[in-house]
């Protein structure tokens, strides 16, 4: 059942006292089944952050279910070029978030359901909400096949993954969130979680791919709608609480003060990219030159999401040593990406001799350069 949330129907919780005295604050008896209004990838993670910091789960454990537009989310210690393709997503307009948590690089869309159990950090236990989520999944289609693995992740018929697993662990609370694939399309799945960029050199957390498979291509009757109501329900039970969906809006700061500016954070660039650890591309690509390739190298360190070595290599018949020397020492404390790169090459382009042939060359190198950011 869906009921909305607000501060007057008495569904808040109990929280420390760093927290403003308005929101979500009263004593709840045993626990709270949650569901996002929103499809901000942004807003929603800035939920988990709020609960995760704010909320006493003292005997009082939350389920939290969220879908999102399209967008890609890769882990706390993730590398994004190692892990998605960034130029298909600038082309489509899918948005790229850094969650808090460790694991791997997953897609999201409204036909996949995202669940965030946050428990106090001593009743911590993946494996005990994954055996919900399976009995839930079986309360309503009795034949499915699926298993929880050692890994965490949810198998169906022994090999399509329809879940993972990540967590965070803080000093008296901890969160285990999952996916559910239910809809999700496959063809974007696929193609986004599959990185072009070649040469990286990373210490960065890497992503393990996986078979996946919808359950609605299983059972055309599992869609988002019954299996968030399955898995409430067993929640509920399993918890003995009221099996209640409590509708909310991750940017009320009367129920979450403080919430918009969390969901700010997480979208800068300094957080999605800038928390990247250290790494290097070693790479090259040819261009044609009087009917022969010839061969551009490229070498960059890049910390913090900022170039610290730059190194790119053209043969000086082709370009002359001097327009590649000021091209590297331009790129250096720059940020690694095109658009930043775009403005600092035009500014260049307008201190280089006007001469055609040499404008048209620099275009080509600069714009081999930005397809690898």
């Amino acid at each position: 059942m869906l009921i909305p949330f607000s501060v007057k129907n008495c569904f808040q919780l109990l929280c420390n006292c760093k927290v403003p005295a308005a929101g979500f604050k009263n004593t709840v008896k045993s626990g709270l089944i949650l569901q996002s209004l929103s499809s901000d990838v942004y807003q929603n993670l800035a939920v988990e952050d709020w609960i995760h910091d704010h909320v006493n789960l003292e005997g009082k454990p939350i389920l939290f279910f969220w879908r999102n537009s399209p967008s890609v989310v890769i882990g706390r210690h993730q590398n994004p070029w190692q892990e998605c393709n960034l130029n298909l997503m600038r082309e489509e307009g899918i948005k790229l978030a850094r969650r808090r948590s460790g694991g791997g690089t997953v897609y999201h869309d409204m036909g996949n359901i995202n669940l965030t159990f946050f428990t106090t950090k001593n009743k911590y236990d993946r494996m005990q909400n994954l055996k919900l989520v399976v009995r839930a999944l079986n309360a309503v289609q009795p034949q499915l096949d699926v298993q929880a693995t050692k890994r965490f992740d949810l198998l169906l018929d022994g090999q399509f993954k329809i879940s993972g697993t990540a967590s965070k662990i803080g000093r008296t609370t901890a969160y285990h969130h999952c996916t559910l694939l239910c809809s999700t399309d496959g063809t974007f799945l696929s193609s986004l979680l599959r990185s072009p960029y070649q040469g990286i050199k990373s210490n960065a957390t890497a992503s393990t791919p996986s078979l996946v498979k919808n359950l609605l291509e299983k059972d055309p009757t599992l869609t988002c709608e019954v299996l968030m109501n399955a898995v409430a329900a067993e929640y509920a039970a399993y918890h003995q609480i009221d099996n209640h969906i409590n509708l909310i809006n991750p940017t009320d700061e009367t129920l979450f003060p403080g919430i918009n500016s969390k969901a700010k954070e997480l979208q800068t660039w300094e957080w999605v990219y800038g928390k990247t650890p250290k790494f290097s591309v070693n790479t090259s690509f040819n261009v044609l030159y009087e009917q022969s390739h010839l061969e551009i190298k490229v070498f960059i360190d890049v910390k913090n999401g900022r170039i610290e070595i730059c190194n790119v290599e053209a043969p000086d018949h082709w370009l002359p040593l001097e327009i590649c020397d000021k091209l590297n020492s331009s790129l250096i404390g720059s940020k690694f990406c095109p658009t930043e790169a775009t403005m600092l090459t035009n500014i260049l382009l307008r201190t280089c001799p006007q001469d055609h042939e040499l404008h048209s060359k620099w275009n080509i190198l600069c714009e081999k350069i930005k397809r690898i950011m």
